[in-house]
């Protein structure tokens, strides 16, 4: 982590300062392996191999390889015994009826199936920044904030990792010290919307009768257990059912889509890392957009939406937690959640959930709803781009209240596959009026931040505002995350400034 000197852009508008964050290849989760992945099914895969090898090993050899593992790894994780001993359980099914093993050779199971995954290995990228759920005992006009941030690992896959850190009244950022582990979640069913996912099992195939038996015996909210029983009993109809086993298997992956993730609340908030838990996000876990989201009744909850890669296609996820120890995944669906970077507005507007969305993959778009899950169609701005964001024009997170209107950072994509960050005043009683813009961008790439893993982007899922001070988390070249900071007042003023400008031109 390195402070580079305060530096103005756009007029003076935003200053960089405060700390840069690089990529940690130190941050490391033990996760489940499973050599070759067991794809050798005519000899029981090369995990069958491994255990017979284990199993064969004298108890002293077991106990001494054991103690020499706890001993180079232990220190690199929160409760590497348990992660040992959880993983053998998921290979319990492969021992022999009737075997028991000692307690030390139950541990080695599990290492001999457990490897280091470095989270930022390849890099950290594209924070987003909304206020700590616990602002007490800060300095006076400051506040407390919780970032989200995409570690990129082997492979390119994505997972949401967390920091927090403060911010002081004229801009000052301070960052704390991530946690001394990295720690993932335990991954447990959740309850299912059934309109959700009615929507997703019908889209797209041509199995209608088996699906159609299925989602019609569903309640309006079911467990996994429930949709389980209706499987089995459509699985028994296979004589007289066509495509059976496919609807069975898919309809398992789409509910498979809905999980809890839940930590060990002793671990500290920065030690906790989001990593891919399904087929969906097999491939990462994209760009998290949090929001503190606030109801008509004043209760709060956080919310951010995240691409989920598969190594093929994609697909949006919306997390939600109230406390940062137990999230929610769920999926997004309708035509303004097909594509990346839907971004939830923190309030509702008129009574309902709004969201800005790049539905078309190329410009900005307005999508309200009744469902939180359920984004049926998006309205494209009005608005002309320019030359700097010629190629794409999406948002940079959660749209951000202000008396004059609802400020938008924007991300632009121009020659050179430029990366910049503009911003725009959408009117706060009907978002689809925008009051006006930035011609320039508020941040593009200097000459410091142009190399990296992705040249010549400047990215941020999501800004903060404290009293006047705008605080811009962003990522840099998609290898290390800087922050810049800019007056509310002045840049509205900015904004008005340009319009009216435009207006006379």
């Amino acid at each position: 982590m390195t402070t580079p000197p305060a530096t103005t852009t756009t007029g003076a508008l935003a200053t960089r300062r405060g700390p840069r964050l690089t990529a940690d290849p130190a941050r490391v989760v033990a996760l489940l392996f499973v050599p070759g992945q067991a794809l050798s099914e005519a000899h029981g895969g090369r995990a069958a191999s491994v255990i017979a090898h284990l199993l064969a090993l004298e108890e002293d050899e077991v106990a001494s390889m054991l103690a020499e593992l706890l001993d180079r790894f232990g220190h690199r994780h929160h409760d590497l015994t348990g992660t040992f001993r959880h993983n053998a359980e998921r290979l319990a099914h492969r021992l022999d009826v009737g075997v028991e093993l000692s307690e030390e050779r139950w541990l080695l199971l599990g290492a001999t199936f457990t490897h280091e995954y470095a989270v930022e290995a390849a890099a950290l990228c594209n924070p987003s920044a909304v206020p700590h759920p616990d602002q007490t005992g800060l300095p006076t006009g400051s506040l407390r904030f919780l970032m989200s941030v995409r570690g990129i690992g082997e492979g390119h896959r994505s997972s949401i990792g967390l920091r927090t850190g403060l911010v002081d009244g004229h801009g000052g950022v301070t960052v704390d010290p991530p946690g001394r582990f990295a720690t993932t979640a335990s991954i447990e069913g959740s309850v299912l919307d059934a309109t959700v996912f009615r929507y997703q099992a019908r889209r797209d195939h041509d199995d209608t009768e088996s699906t159609t038996w299925v989602l019609d015996r569903l309640a309006d909210r079911f467990t996994g257990e429930e949709l389980e029983v209706l499987l089995g009993q459509l699985a028994a109809q296979r004589d007289t059912r066509r495509n059976v086993a496919q609807t069975v298997r898919r309809l398992r992956g789409l509910a498979a889509r809905t999980y809890t993730a839940r930590f060990d609340p002793s671990t500290e908030l920065a030690e906790r890392v989001l990593h891919p838990a399904t087929a969906t996000e097999a491939n990462g876990m994209e760009d998290a957009r949090f929001v503190r989201f606030v109801e008509d009744d004043q209760r709060v909850t956080y919310h951010a939406t995240y691409t989920a890669y598969d190594g093929v296609a994609i697909a949006q996820q919306l997390l939600t937690t109230d406390d940062f120890v137990h999230f929610t995944s769920s999926p997004l669906v309708g035509a303004a959640a097909a594509n990346k970077g839907l971004a939830l507005f923190p309030r509702r507007i008129g009574g309902r959930f709004a969201a800005l969305s790049r539905s078309d993959g190329v410009t900005n778009a307005l999508a309200f709803s009744d469902d939180l899950h359920d984004w049926p169609t998006g309205t494209p701005l009005a608005d002309q781009a320019m030359g700097w964001e010629a190629i794409q024009v999406g948002n940079c997170g959660p749209p951000i209240e202000t008396d004059e209107g609802w400020l938008v950072l924007t991300h632009g994509v121009g020659p050179m596959r430029t990366y910049s960050i503009g911003a725009v005043l959408l009117d706060l009683d009907d978002p689809a009026r925008i009051l006006g813009r930035l011609r320039e961008p508020l941040l593009r790439p200097s000459a410091d931040e142009q190399d990296g893993y992705v040249p010549n982007v400047v990215y941020s899922c999501g800004a903060l505002r404290h009293g006047d001070v705008l605080l811009i988390p962003y990522g840099i070249a998609d290898a290390g995350i800087g922050f810049a900071t800019a007056s509310v007042t002045e840049l509205l003023a900015a904004i008005q400034a340009d319009t009216a400008r435009a207006v006379v031109r």
